[in-house]
């Protein structure tokens, strides 16, 4: 890829600020979106939850990554917290599309980030990319964050939507809060450990991005997941294995319930989500194993 100008929304989370070094390093030039007053020319304004985005900063774009929203594990479901979850993807989506709809010179790719919560919960049954929406909230979350790109796509810029499963990385997301809790043996599995975690080395996430922001004939969903999906109490026993400490501590459904509240659903919920799309497309995954994804995390 021939060096670019990308602009990315979200540049502050863990996958936007590794997809940003990843781009800054390869040599292209990087627009971040910021909520505060822009420091330079590689910042430009918005505000998400408002629906509010300086389209000017985007002109003369190639392509566009929305990673923006609030971290779904961040805070306790409240019903506030619900709709600000909803709130500051769908509309900061919509904002940066019809920004980018509007522009004279249209970037050739908008990836809009998404999540394996589309799927809800799927039990044992493996689904790929041609499985319907599940049912509950973070479903329809993803359906309307998704639906929120629609004047990019209308506007004939090739739009991608990267439903990202649980990134395996030591410095946030879920699995943040997981390494801690191992390295003092106080891991173990949650639940009864037969629900499917759908997990991705950050380092093949950012690949998988600039994968789907190069290749000019991609387009629509890509599950953004290892090619095998394994059981929490798989993952139990492999982050035991690679970081040599115990899990014999074992948190009771009841427990995360009442700690977690309705959030624990996706916790003690089953999505055995596959990339059929992405490997089809073919993309190659450095760390395709529990293990090497693990040791990979540093």
């Amino acid at each position: 890829m021939e060096p670019s100008r990308v602009v990315v929304a979200g540049a502050s989370g863990l996958i936007g600020g590794a997809l940003v070094r990843s781009l800054t390093a390869d040599g292209h030039e990087v627009v971040r979106l910021v909520r505060r007053a822009p420091r330079g020319p590689d910042e430009v304004r918005w505000d998400p939850e408002a629906g509010r985005v300086d389209a000017a900063g985007l002109a003369g774009c190639d392509a566009v990554v929305n990673l923006a929203g609030a971290g779904v594990g961040d805070h306790r479901w409240t019903d506030a917290y619900k709709t600000r979850i909803r709130e500051s993807r769908v509309r900061g989506t919509t904002a940066l599309a019809e920004a980018v709809a509007g522009l004279d010179r249209k970037p050739r790719v908008f990836v809009n980030g998404s999540a394996v919560g589309y799927y809800g919960e799927t039990g044992d049954r493996a689904v790929d990319e041609g499985a319907p929406a599940g049912e509950g909230f973070l479903p329809s979350v993803c359906v309307a964050w998704e639906g929120a790109a629609d004047p990019v796509r209308e506007a004939g810029v090739r739009t991608v939507f990267a439903r990202t499963g649980l990134v395996v990385d030591r410095h946030g997301g879920a699995w943040g809060r997981l390494f801690p809790l191992f390295k003092a043996g106080l891991g173990g599995r949650m639940g009864d450990g037969r629900q499917y975690w759908s997990f991705i080395a950050l380092h093949d996430e950012v690949a998988a991005l600039r994968h789907l922001i190069d290749s000019d004939g991609l387009s629509g969903p890509f599950n953004l997941t290892a090619p095998a999906p394994l059981t929490n109490r798989e993952i139990t026993a492999a982050m035991g294995r690679v970081l040599r400490r115990p899990t014999l501590f074992a948190v009771p459904a009841p427990v995360l319930r009442t700690v977690l509240g309705e959030m624990s659903g996706d916790v003690l919920g089953s999505a055995r989500v596959l990339p059929k799309r992405l490997l089809e497309s073919g993309f190659t995954f450095a760390f395709p194993d529990i293990e090497g994804a693990i040791r990979a995390a540093g």
